[in-house]
């Protein structure tokens, strides 16, 4: 039992010592820098005017140690680059046909902004309305399958 007590006591004083020997670490001082915010240029395109592309950025400061860098990008192919590349729109369904322009529109809300870009709250796009023509009877159809089914008959 004596033995028992005496570990005990043992490797409680171990632990102790050895908590006590831990120096606190000194909290790291915050770097503050003088270096401004990235300020990002829109994203240039590879090739073509969508898909992989870079960008560069530039901040000020007396004391950075980088000034400039340039960052992958990528502008996705399906996006209204008439609007800026950077700007994502969620649009409306088409509007009914316009007679007099022959021109059908939809409004589009902006969804997204990529890298802080400068965007339309709200943007309106036109497109041509397409052929207006008179839809053709179904009887003609219909005389054009009765007489390919009787062509077969014959066959």
């Amino acid at each position: 039992f004596t033995a028992t007590l005496l570990a005990l006591v043992f490797i409680l004083a171990a632990v102790s010592t050895t908590e006590a020997g831990k120096k606190e670490k000194p909290e790291k001082k915050s770097k503050k820098s003088d270096c401004g915010e990235w300020q990002w240029s829109v994203c240039v395109p590879t090739n073509g005017d969508c898909g992989l592309g870079t960008r560069e950025g530039t901040r000020t400061g007396a004391e950075c140690k980088q000034t400039t860098k340039t960052q992958k990008c990528k502008i996705p192919c399906n996006w209204k680059k008439q609007f800026g590349a950077e700007c994502k729109y969620q649009f409306q369904a088409w509007g009914e046909c316009d007679l007099n322009t022959a021109l059908k529109t939809r409004t589009g809300n902006l969804k997204r902004a990529l890298h802080n870009a400068d965007c339309q709250k709200t943007v309106t796009i036109s497109k041509p309305c397409g052929k207006l023509t008179k839809p053709k009877p179904q009887e003609s159809k219909k005389k054009k399958k009765e007489g390919k089914k009787q062509e077969k008959m014959l066959d």
